[in-house]
């Protein structure tokens, strides 16, 4: 993939949670598989592991679809809970933010 490829930006807004997942999942996922993409949490002000579990997916949709997906404004309960899991590590954090 190119380095110079645009990023489209993908904000949820308020809860990510068990409740509200399913709202968005979709959503990340159609973005993820259309080209490189940064999820930005700024937006979030609620999550849970549910919350953690939409990130892996997309993640894991921007992979097979051979694009690149950069996470910004984690939320430090989401990254607890990365942490918690030891998925931390894999989550791709966006150094430019």
């Amino acid at each position: 993939m190119s380095g110079s490829a645009p990023l489209t930006v993908f904000a949820p807004a308020g809860a990510l949670t068990m409740a509200s997942a399913p709202a968005v999942l979709e959503e990340g996922r159609r973005l993820a598989r259309a080209g490189s993409l940064v999820v930005d949490f700024k937006d979030a002000d609620t999550v849970d592991s549910a919350a953690l579990a939409l990130l892996l997916d997309w993640m894991r949709c921007a992979q097979q679809a051979g694009h690149r997906l950069l996470v910004r404004n984690l939320p430090a309960g989401m990254l607890s809970l990365a942490g918690l899991y030891d998925l931390d590590a894999l989550l791709p954090l966006d150094s430019a933010q």
